[in-house]
């Protein structure tokens, strides 16, 4: 199952965010604590002045081949667990992340 739902203006994405990593990279999809999937995500900038946050998105809209600008943090600015937003065809991206995790 794919952490992501179709909305208004494109795919909510669930991550999960490891900074300090030793390498960026998407690790694929774990479920939470109450069984919902999340995108595990690891980043090697430490979560400082949004800087972690901004490695999150610049890793996933390059991932999933779409602008920086049209990926945005939804929620979750200071948790692990945060909510994206990526802006498009919701049938797209979601084939696109398909790919991407193997699923």
């Amino acid at each position: 199952m794919l952490p992501a739902t179709p909305h208004a203006e494109g795919l909510r994405i669930a991550v999960r965010v490891t900074p300090r990593a030793s390498r960026d990279a998407i690790e694929g999809v774990a479920a939470d604590a109450a069984g919902r999937p999340e995108l595990r995500v690891r980043i090697t900038a430490a979560p400082v002045d949004g800087s972690a946050n901004t490695a999150v998105i610049a890793l996933l809209a390059k991932a999933l081949d779409v602008p920086r600008r049209d990926t945005s943090l939804l929620s979750g600015t200071t948790a692990r667990s945060k909510q994206l937003l990526v802006k498009g065809d919701p049938a797209v991206l979601s084939a696109r992340l398909a790919t991407l995790v193997g699923a």
